[in-house]
């Protein structure tokens, strides 16, 4: 399933990174596209939404949508 996340707090490429990493990790198959100008992270994935969202959390980022 495709989820579209506002994620806070994202300023440069090691944030996108470290959110794209936990992401990996939860599945190694997800597709993520990163829009740090609008706080967007796409994700293509099997999981749960809220299992997704928690793991961008647990990286220290806020999500508000």
């Amino acid at each position: 399933m495709n989820e579209i996340f506002t994620v806070q707090g994202m300023t440069c490429g090691h944030c996108e990174k470290a959110v794209t990493t936990a992401i990996k990790l939860l599945d190694p198959q997800a597709q993520v596209t990163i829009d740090r100008t609008q706080n967007r992270v796409e994700v293509t994935t099997t999981k749960p939404r809220d299992t997704v969202a928690a793991a961008i959390r647990e990286e220290g980022y806020q999500v508000t949508a």
